[in-house]
C-alpha cells in the first residue's frame, strides 16, 4: 500500500509539471518579447483559432454576437468597362473587432504600445470571414507579407488592414449613354456566421474616404456612401454555403458621371457636318442625278461607318439608348435628302405640264403628286414658263399651251410673288428674273394680258396657273434647302433638352 501511494504522488507531480509546460506561464510578460508574448497568447491551452471570440451578456448570461467594423479607402478605380458591365478597384479595407482572448493590458501592464505583424500574425489569430459579393475575381496586391497588417492592442483589439485589388460587377444602365450617370456598388458579406455569431459595422468616423489624387478619364467621380444590410439565405441561396440564415452585409457605392468631351468632339458633332452635307444635293439641279446619288450615298455609308464604330464598345442590350436615338434621328435626316432627290428628279423627268389653283405648297404638292390636264381651252391660265405667242397677236384668247416640253429648251425664271387674299378676289404680282429673250415665247403671257397688266387690270383667268415640272421641282429644292435644317434644328431642341433636362 505505502508503495502504491508514492507511484500515485510521482504520476500526480509529473502530470502538473507536465501541464506547467504545455501552457506557458504569462507571468512578467513585461519582460518577453512581441513574439515570445503573442506565441503566449495564442497558445492552444488559452486560445483556438476557429472559435470566434465570445462576449456573454451581463443579465442573463446569453452570448453575444461579435461586432466586426469596417474602414474603407479607395486609392485607384479604373474606367468602368461597359460593355463587360464591371469596374476595378483598388482598396485598402481594415476590419477592427475586439477579442477579450488577446488582451494583455493586466499582464504586461507596462507595455502600451500595439503589438504590430504582418501575414504571420494574422495566420495565428481568429479571423471574420469576409468576401465580396458582386466580385468576378479579386486578390492580395503585392506580395502576402508586405501587404497585410496586423495590430493587438492591449485591451485585445485587433485591427487587420489589406490591400485588395478586384474586379467588380455593375450593372449600369446605359439609357442615356453617353450621359449617363452609373452608381456601382461594392458589397462585403459575412460567409460563415449569421447575424446571432457575427455583425457588421461601417466605422463611426469616414468610413469610405477617398483618395484625393484620385482621377478618372473618362468618368467624374462625384462621391461614395455606405450602407449596412442584412441579407436572408435560404437552400436556393448557395452563396453563403447552403446554409440558410440571416446574414449582415455591408456595400458602399460610388457615384460616376460620364465625361461627354470625348464623344461630342468624335461622333455628335461629325454626325451634324454629315448631315449637313447631305444637304448640299439641294442645291445641284434635279437632273444632275450622278453627283447627287454620289452625294447622298457617301454620305449615308460614312454616316453608318461612324455609329458602328460608337456601338462596338456598348454591350448588346434590349433597350434603346439615347445614342441610338441620334444615330437613328441623323439616318432619317441622311435618308430623307435622298428620298428627295428621287422624287424631284421624277418629277423633272415628266412630259406634261400641271395646273395649279393656288401658288402654296399646299396646292403645288397636291397637284404634283396627283396631276390634272389643263381646265379648259377657252378659260386658260396664264404660263410661267411661257407658251408660244404669235408675233404681234393682240387677240384676247390665250394661244394653245404647248404641253411637249424638252430639258434643254426650257427658258427658267425665278418667280416672286405676293398674294393678298379678300374672299374670292386675288391679286397677283409676278416678277422675272433670269433667262429672258426678246422673243414672245419666252414671255408666260400674252401681249394682251401684258398691257391689261400695265394698266392696272388683272389677266383673264381663272385662278389656275400651269407650272412646268422643271420649275416645281426647282421651287421643292428651294423648300427643302429651308425645311430640312429647321426640321433638324427642331430635332436638336427635342434630344438635347430630353439629354440635360429629363
Amino acid at each position: 500500500m505505502l508503495l502504491e501511494a508514492v507511484i500515485f504522488l510521482l504520476l500526480v507531480s509529473t502530470s502538473k509539471s507536465s501541464t506547467d509546460t504545455d501552457c506557458p506561464s504569462l507571468i512578467e510578460a513585461d519582460n518577453l518579447s512581441q513574439t515570445q508574448l503573442i506565441e503566449r497568447l495564442t497558445h492552444g491551452c488559452r486560445y483556438d483559432r476557429l472559435e470566434r471570440p465570445v462576449t456573454y451578456k451581463e443579465s442573463n448570461g446569453a452570448r453575444l454576437p461579435i461586432d466586426v467594423y469596417v474602414r474603407a479607402y479607395i486609392y485607384f478605380m479604373q474606367n468602368l468597362e461597359a460593355h463587360d458591365l464591371q469596374f476595378k478597384i483598388h482598396v485598402l479595407l481594415q476590419l477592427r473587432f475586439l477579442d477579450p482572448r488577446l488582451t494583455f493590458r493586466k499582464v504586461a501592464p507596462k507595455r502600451r504600445q500595439p503589438i504590430l505583424g504582418e501575414k504571420q500574425l494574422r495566420d495565428t489569430l481568429w479571423m471574420p470571414h469576409i468576401f465580396l459579393a458582386n466580385e468576378r475575381d479579386s486578390s492580395l496586391l503585392g506580395t502576402n507579407e508586405k501587404d497585410i497588417l496586423t495590430s493587438i492592442s492591449p485591451d485585445g483589439t485587433v485591427i487587420i488592414s489589406s490591400r485588395i485589388k478586384a474586379t467588380l460587377y455593375c450593372w449600369m444602365n446605359l439609357q442615356k449613354f453617353p450621359f449617363d450617370e452609373q452608381q456601382c456598388g461594392t458589397i462585403l458579406e459575412s460567409w460563415m456566421y449569421n447575424t446571432s455569431e457575427l455583425v457588421l459595422h461601417w466605422e463611426q468616423k469616414r468610413p469610405i474616404t477617398i483618395d484625393p489624387a484620385l482621377h478618372l478619364t473618362e468618368y467624374m467621380l462625384h462621391g461614395a456612401w455606405s450602407n449596412e444590410t442584412v441579407v436572408n439565405a435560404d437552400l436556393n441561396d448557395l452563396r453563403h454555403g447552403a446554409f440558410a440564415g440571416n446574414y449582415s452585409s455591408l456595400s458602399f457605392t460610388v457615384h460616376l458621371t460620364r465625361e461627354v468631351g470625348f464623344y461630342v468632339m468624335d461622333y455628335f458633332l461629325p454626325s451634324m457636318l454629315i448631315v449637313a452635307i447631305s444637304w448640299v444635293s439641294f442645291w445641284l439641279q434635279a437632273d444632275q442625278a450622278p453627283p447627287r446619288i454620289m452625294l447622298g450615298t457617301s454620305t449615308m455609308l460614312t454616316f453608318i461607318t461612324l455609329a458602328s464604330a460608337q456601338g462596338k464598345t456598348l454591350p448588346k442590350v434590349s433597350y434603346i439608348k439615347v445614342s441610338e436615338v441620334w444615330f437613328l434621328g441623323c439616318t432619317l435626316f441622311i435618308f430623307g435628302s435622298l428620298i428627295e432627290f428621287a422624287f424631284v428628279n421624277t418629277i423633272w423627268r415628266r412630259k406634261r405640264s400641271v395646273d395649279v389653283k393656288k401658288m402654296s405648297s399646299k396646292h403645288i404638292l397636291k397637284s404634283t403628286i396627283s396631276p390634272r390636264s389643263s381646265r379648259r381651252k377657252a378659260v386658260r391660265s396664264h404660263s410661267l414658263c411661257g407658251p408660244p405667242v404669235a408675233s404681234g397677236g393682240l387677240n384676247n384668247d390665250p394661244p394653245p399651251f404647248n404641253n411637249y416640253l424638252t430639258v434643254h429648251n426650257i427658258p427658267i425664271h425665278t418667280i416672286h410673288e405676293n398674294e393678298n387674299e379678300t374672299g374670292d378676289n386675288v391679286s397677283k404680282v409676278t416678277s422675272f428674273s433670269g433667262t429672258t429673250t426678246n422673243t414672245a415665247d419666252s414671255m408666260p403671257f400674252s401681249k394682251h394680258d401684258l398691257m391689261n397688266m400695265e394698266a392696272g387690270a388683272t389677266p383673264n383667268n381663272n385662278g389656275w396657273t400651269t407650272l412646268t415640272p422643271q420649275e416645281i421641282s426647282m421651287w421643292i429644292d428651294r423648300k427643302a434647302r429651308l425645311l430640312f435644317p429647321l426640321a433638324f434644328l427642331v430635332f436638336n431642341m427635342f434630344f438635347w433638352t430630353f439629354v440635360y433636362v429629363v
